[in-house]
């Protein structure tokens, strides 16, 4: 039977198992790490070296005061033979598990989701303690299924650098527009102009709303032999400890990125830049198509 035409409480019981999946997982992978102290890199030192692998991976949860839409990050590279790798790979299955189940339950009971934050946690009071006494609050869906970034081969030099030009945008029609515009205070003379200016585009124009991105690390990863496609080296993003395989116990070269990330953009405005430079409805930060 498919996933999505399952009862709720059929998906919300699976959803549990696989969390306890995911739990059991990151301590066998955390307890493997700490017996075996495998070469660590560290962006930052973390307050506590001997643990800091398992509180990395268990960090599911808001912080109080959090923006909902930013995530914790850890920066860290560790050099791990086969079996560890596998235990790392154990976990990005779990994780991968877990987020098509997520999808499932909110495109086929979306009011079930608030339930999901609530009931997870208590399957494992020990956390659930943990948390509250570190000041946490709310499970972190995106924090819950995030993918543990693995080099797909032994790599040479590792190069971290900030990436802090990202955007996500979206497209949306001048109706749409409209009606976010009318949500907010339309007694306020600069959103009457806005909609003065939107009452003046052809009502089949297609719009732009634009959401600059928090800055990202990304790793450049210099393979120590060509991949079977041919390929030296691969960009990748990353949010927790980087894992790259290594027959030997020691760390590739690593060039340390700035400690905060660039304030200006860091990449050139492309010549074939779809969006006006000016935003159309700066409210909204919506832009019109060039």
């Amino acid at each position: 039977m498919n996933n999505s035409a399952l009862p709720v409480y059929h998906l919300l019981h699976e959803l549990d198992v696989r969390f306890d999946d995911l739990i059991a997982a990151i301590d066998q992978a955390a307890t493997h790490y700490e017996q075996q102290q495998a070469p660590t890199w560290h962006f930052h030192t973390p307050p506590n070296a001997s643990c800091w692998l398992r509180q990395a991976l268990l960090d599911m949860w808001h912080q109080q005061g959090q923006d909902g839409r930013e995530t914790k990050n850890y920066i860290a590279l560790i050099s791990a033979d086969a079996p560890l790798i596998a235990k790392f790979e154990a976990i990005n299955v779990v994780k991968a598990q877990i987020s098509e189940l997520l999808q499932h339950i909110k495109q086929a009971h979306p009011s079930s989701v608030s339930d999901i934050k609530l009931r997870l946690p208590k399957r494992h009071p020990e956390i659930g303690n943990l948390l509250r006494q570190g000041g946490l609050a709310r499970l972190h869906l995106k924090q819950c299924w995030r993918h543990i970034p693995i080099a797909p081969a032994p790599v040479s030099r590792v190069r971290f650098a900030w990436y802090s030009s990202g955007r996500s945008i979206k497209k949306l029609t001048t109706q749409e527009a409209e009606q976010k515009l009318l949500k907010l205070d339309t007694d306020a003379p600069h959103i009457r102009i806005q909609l003065r200016k939107l009452a003046g585009i052809p009502s089949s124009e297609p719009l732009a709303q634009v959401q600059s991105q928090a800055p990202l690390m990304r790793a450049n990863l210099f393979f120590s032999e060509p991949l079977e496609d041919g390929h030296t080296r691969r960009a990748m993003n990353v949010a927790l400890p980087l894992i790259v395989p290594s027959k030997q116990p020691q760390l590739p070269h690593i060039k340390m990125p700035p400690l905060e990330p660039p304030t200006q953009r860091t990449r050139a405005k492309r010549r074939d830049e779809k969006l006006e430079q000016e935003a159309f409805l700066p409210s909204l930060r919506i832009y019109r198509y060039r």
